[in-house]
C-alpha cells in the first residue's frame, strides 16, 4: 500500500542496536507521549489494548482507544515487519477512527555507530476521508505526524543519554 504522505526523525542513541531495539519494541514505552494528555492531544489520550504478544511479533495486533475533544478515536494496528535489531514496521489495519490522520504505516530503523545507533522514526499516512478532516487533515495531519515521530525519536535519545543502559 502507498500513502500521499510521510514524516521521519533521525536521532543518534547512546546504545547498541540489540539494547534499543529492545527498548523500542515495547510499544507502550515507545507510544507512550500518546497516553499523556499534550497539547498535541488537544487535552486527550489514548490507551493501548495489546493482545497475548504485546506487540511484539509479526501478525501482534495492537488496538488504540482514547477521547480529544469530547470525540472518540480508535484504531488498530498489526505488526507487519519485525526485523531484530533493525527494524520494525506496523500498519493500520481495517477502518480507523482518527482525526487528523487515517491509515498509516510506521515503523523505525536501527544502524550501528560504534558504541551508538542512528534511529530513524518513520510514518508514512493518508489523510481521513470525512468532510471535517478535509479541512483538518491538510491543516493539522503533518504537525501531528512531525510530533509523533520527533516524540518516539527524542525519548529512545533521552532514555540512554548519561545512563548505564547500555
Amino acid at each position: 500500500m502507498t500513502y500521499a504522505h510521510a514524516a521521519q526523525a533521525i536521532a543518534d542513541v547512546a546504545t547498541s542496536a540489540d539494547v534499543l531495539f529492545d527498548y523500542l519494541d515495547d510499544q507502550a514505552s515507545l507510544g507512550s507521549h500518546m497516553q499523556k494528555p499534550s497539547m498535541m492531544m488537544f487535552g486527550g489520550r489514548m490507551s493501548y489494548e495489546f493482545d497475548e504478544a504485546k506487540g511484539r511479533t509479526v501478525g501482534s495486533v495492537i488496538k488504540m482507544r482514547g477521547n480529544i475533544l469530547g470525540l472518540v478515536l480508535s484504531v488498530e494496528e498489526v505488526i507487519t515487519e519485525g526485523q531484530p535489531p533493525r527494524r520494525k514496521v506496523w500498519q493500520t489495519r481495517g477502518r480507523s477512527n482518527l482525526l487528523v490522520i487515517a491509515a498509516y504505516r510506521m515503523g523505525f530503523e536501527i544502524n550501528p555507530s560504534g558504541q551508538a545507533s542512528r534511529l530513524r522514526v518513520f510514518i508514512d499516512y493518508d489523510y481521513p476521508a470525512t468532510i471535517a478532516a478535509k479541512f483538518l487533515g491538510p491543516m493539522f495531519g503533518p504537525i501531528y505526524a512531525r510530533w509523533c515521530v520527533n516524540r518516539m525519536a527524542n525519548d529512545a535519545k533521552n532514555a540512554f543519554e548519561g545512563s548505564e543502559r547500555s
